[in-house]
């Protein structure tokens, strides 16, 4: 009486090694999941990047104002008649 007892349970170990550890197993969809998870995060960051950058150009094309102040706070260039001053950074 025991043998068909272990070959059932042998039988039910080899029907569930691949759903478990198996190509396409649950291991490897999860960590898929949490790959793509990881990759959504990282696309919402670039697309934000992407969004200031786009929003920076289309200000450096529509008018001198983006360029003048670019000009001001990384240059240190001045107009006519100002003077510059510097204060200490905090």
């Amino acid at each position: 009486m025991r043998w068909p007892i272990l070959i059932l349970t042998a039988l039910v170990v080899l029907l569930q090694y691949p759903l478990w550890l198996g190509k396409g197993g649950w291991l490897q969809v999860w960590e898929t999941g949490r790959q793509l998870q990881a990759q959504r995060a990282e696309n919402l960051r670039l697309e934000q990047r992407n969004a200031g950058l786009e929003a920076e150009v289309n200000d450096l094309k529509s008018g001198n104002e983006a360029i003048e102040e670019r000009a001001r706070f990384e240059l240190g260039l001045t107009r006519p008649g100002e003077i510059y001053v510097q204060t200490p950074g905090r």
